[in-house]
């Protein structure tokens, strides 16, 4: 895959509206998970990455066209968790350039107002172009818990099906706790390899039935 500087070549690409703003955007973790899950995507599970597998544990309907999905390992909880899986269906065409500037603006803008010292982001494009992948670490100090640094990859890739057009974001997360320079650093080295996992890794095939849009609570 090669380097892009989207930033530069994306100046002129404008929203249309926020609520659209919000759609390309992924959830922070829930607190919480429920009781049931539903698979809202009829993905077969659980899934496997890096020889580890991982189960649906968190599902929401966000809106009539995006449902989105977390997936644990069997031993791990949200709010301690060390790897998750996320994946966000958009039942219609998305820009993916937009999508992509949108994200790396968020995390450079997180970066300046948190002073990140530790912090950075990087887009990497498909050869063919239809695949772009934005990765970044973040460190995270919360006000209970140790401190830790989070390393995130997000593959953001469009659909055609017969003319029927979707998109979806396959993300990765892992997080170290600690000391943020050495947790920073043991992230930084699991770079390459983790990179080149989820470039070989296949997306799971969704077959997306629409449920009733959660109200926010």
């Amino acid at each position: 895959m090669k380097l892009r500087n989207l930033l530069a070549v994306s100046v002129g690409l404008a929203f249309s509206s926020l609520v659209y703003s919000q759609e390309t955007k992924t959830e922070e973790v829930p607190v919480s998970a429920p009781v049931e899950v539903i698979d809202r995507l009829n993905i077969p599970g659980p899934l496997t990455f890096r020889e580890s597998e991982y189960f649906l544990t968190w599902s929401k309907q966000n809106s009539p066209t995006w449902a989105q999905q977390q997936y644990l390992m069997r031993d791990d909880d949200f709010k301690n968790y060390k790897e998750l899986i996320n994946i966000s269906y958009f039942d219609k065409e998305i820009d993916i350039e937009t999508a992509v500037k949108q994200k790396v603006e968020y995390v450079e803008k997180r970066k300046e107002r948190t002073q990140d010292k530790y912090s950075f982001v990087s887009v990497t494009e498909s050869p063919d172009g239809k695949e772009i992948i934005v990765d970044y670490l973040v460190t995270v100090v919360p006000q209970e818990g140790e401190s830790y640094a989070e390393y995130n990859i997000d593959r953001f890739k469009n659909f055609d099906s017969n003319g029927k057009k979707s998109f979806l974001i396959f993300s990765y997360s892992k997080r170290v706790a600690g000391d943020l320079k050495y947790s920073s650093k043991a992230l930084s080295k699991e770079r390459n390899r983790l990179m080149e996992a989820i470039i070989t890794t296949a997306i799971p095939t969704v077959t997306y039935k629409p449920t009733a849009v959660e109200t926010k609570k």
